[in-house]
């Protein structure tokens, strides 16, 4: 087997492991999921630390992709931001479910500057980077202002739905913020 190949798989691994268990799986369980051995894990990779960040890098642009509309979706500012809501309600029943991977490795590492907590804060920023420029383009009274709060709301919304089992009215949140904004 190929060093690409031992890594794919161990990045696969953690990537499912630590969404289903959380940062707390031990290394043992992460190479027996992957079907390496410990010492070809550490070739590889320095610490479980940096595994974490990788295998959050790894369903980050997966992750982004399902949730935000293609560039030439034809759809208004509006459309285009509560596509994002509407994706996401979509997603927050389906068996498994565990949350917004970003939010969840973040409440687990303590540690602002953990590599994977950069990782997470990373896509959080481009998530909130592309409510910022569909709330500018649609002439939003405070883009900057709004695309934190929809942050806020897709985080909390997420939350909820760990917490509760069911996808709560997130695009419907979206849109009263939407409204406030005159957009």
């Amino acid at each position: 087997m190929t060093s690409e190949a031992t890594r794919d798989r161990l990045l696969d691994a953690a990537a499912d492991l630590f969404y289903r268990e959380g940062v707390g799986v031990g290394v043992e369980a992460l190479s027996r999921a992957a079907g390496v051995s410990k010492r070809s894990m550490y070739q590889l990779f320095g610490s479980k630390d940096e595994i974490l960040a990788a295998g959050l890098e790894r369903v980050g642009p997966a992750f982004n992709a399902y949730l935000l509309p293609a560039e030439d979706d034809g759809g208004t500012h509006r459309e285009r931001i509560l596509h994002v809501f509407r994706r996401f309600e979509e997603t927050a029943t389906a068996p498994g479910f565990q949350g917004c991977p970003f939010v969840a490795v973040s409440l687990e590492v303590k540690a602002p500057e953990h590599p994977a907590r950069l990782v997470a804060r990373r896509y959080k920023d481009m998530l909130t980077a592309f409510f910022r420029a569909e709330a500018e383009q649609g002439g939003a009274a405070d883009p900057e202002k709004l695309a934190r709060q929809l942050t806020m709301t897709f985080d909390g919304a997420s939350a909820w739905a760990v917490m509760h089992g069911e996808a709560p009215d997130a695009a419907e949140m979206a849109a009263v913020l939407l409204d406030a904004a005159g957009l």
